[in-house]
């Protein structure tokens, strides 16, 4: 019961990567495929536009950066402005709103160093009998 010889063994072939895409929906009009994306990496700038309502994104990228990475950047501008206006009652973006970031563990800390937990209505403390 040995292990079987190389030679047995079919070479396996190189894996495919897919590409990342380029085309992408937009947040304000919600056109699917409307919204390229051009990385001029020279001048270290990355370009969105929708071709539908012609909107428009411009950012920093570096030599690692994708179309893919422009695009994140643009829902995280849109997301901060929607949250700096205070809407309230949901985002302007629709369905394509991403949940802001979550609250670290030095947050959770008032200035008092107590822990605020969780304080919710499905917690119910222990009864103390003794």
């Amino acid at each position: 019961m040995g292990k079987r010889k190389k030679s047995s063994r079919k070479p396996q072939g190189k894996k495919k990567n897919d590409p990342l895409p380029t085309v992408f929906t937009c947040l304000f009009c919600n056109h699917e495929k409307s919204v390229t994306v051009k990385i001029e990496k020279k001048l270290g700038i990355g370009e969105l536009e929708c071709k539908v309502c012609g909107q428009r994104f411009q950012c920093g990228v570096n030599y690692l950066s994708a179309p893919v990475d422009v695009y994140s950047e643009w829902i995280d501008a849109a997301d901060a402005v929607a949250k700096d206006k205070g809407t309230g009652s949901g985002s302007a973006l629709g369905p394509a709103s991403r949940p802001g970031p979550k609250q670290s563990a030095a947050g959770r800390f008032d200035d008092d160093g107590e822990d605020l937990g969780y304080e919710g209505d499905g917690i119910v403390p222990d009864d103390e009998d003794d």
